[in-house]
């Protein structure tokens, strides 16, 4: 199978309330089922919102909890493999920006440890959260999935880590956000800038390059930009979104990216 099936989920959660947050996922992932889905990604925070009461008392546990238990139940409902954006997840006292890779059976093969902490202009990640310390590709039943988080786009290298795992798609759960106060005029910049980083991680890894990202005031002080997308080893846009919840669906073919790696390994060039 060289053809797939890909959902990116696009929506702003309530703070807080992880049992509505999770049925809302579920209604989208259900509204794209009859296209038989390889692979569906989840924003970042995707069960409580940017809400650091639930980071602070209510974490998961390093198995992800009812939350992943949640998840894994709707993997194995649709037959689908899930990234899930990332839950906090509290592990020997230390609470991680955790994403969990799902497989079709509701089986978790891989979690990944957000490496890349935000602590700029709203953003106080470090204040609850220990930075991650591994690289990790998630082997699917169709690909390999190089795993990334949000402020992870902003460090290319990681992405060449990745690649050089043998990733030839990589998933960026985000909550890509600017300060609410800014003028439209920085956050329409703040969209380019990140329309831009999602095709340029694309084009230098030649893989597929999802990302979903959250939408809306995530909070009084931050506003996410939305504008999930799939781009492909060129840099193009299969598929992407505006600044409204929705699921983001595209159809991709892995020997786009084989054929390309072949042409310009780029993993094994310094």
């Amino acid at each position: 199978m060289t053809k797939c099936n890909i959902l990116c989920v696009q929506y702003n959660p309530i703070l807080g309330d992880k049992a509505g947050n999770l049925e809302k996922v579920e209604e989208i992932i259900n509204q794209y089922s009859e296209n038989n889905l390889d692979l569906v990604v989840l924003p970042e925070f995707f069960s409580t919102g940017i809400c650091d009461k639930s980071f602070i008392n209510e974490p998961e546990d390093e198995n992800g909890g009812d939350t992943i238990k949640t998840v894994q139940r709707i993997a194995k409902r649709y037959n689908t493999n899930i990234v899930a954006g990332t839950v906090i997840t509290l592990v020997d006292g230390k609470r991680y920006n955790t994403s969990f890779a799902i497989n079709r059976k509701g089986e978790t093969i891989a979690k990944y440890n957000k490496i890349h902490l935000y602590n700029f202009a709203g953003g106080n990640e470090d204040k609850y959260i220990t930075t991650g310390n591994e690289i990790v590709v998630a082997d699917f039943d169709f690909a390999k999935v190089g795993m990334s988080v949000c402020f992870d786009i902003k460090f290319p290298m990681h992405y060449r880590k990745l690649i050089q795992k043998g990733a030839e798609i990589i998933a960026s759960p985000s909550g890509w956000c600017t300060l609410s106060a800014f003028s439209e005029k920085i956050k329409s910049d703040f969209v380019k800038t990140w329309q831009g980083m999602n095709m340029c991680r694309a084009t230098e890894t030649l893989t597929y390059f999802i990302t979903a990202d959250l939408v809306g005031l995530a909070n009084k002080e931050l506003y996410c930009v939305g504008n999930s997308m799939i781009c492909d080893p060129l840099g193009a846009v299969v598929a992407g979104a505006d600044t409204y919840e929705t699921g983001v669906y595209g159809e991709i073919d892995l020997n786009v990216v084989r054929d390309f790696k072949k042409l310009y390994p780029v993993s094994e060039m310094e």
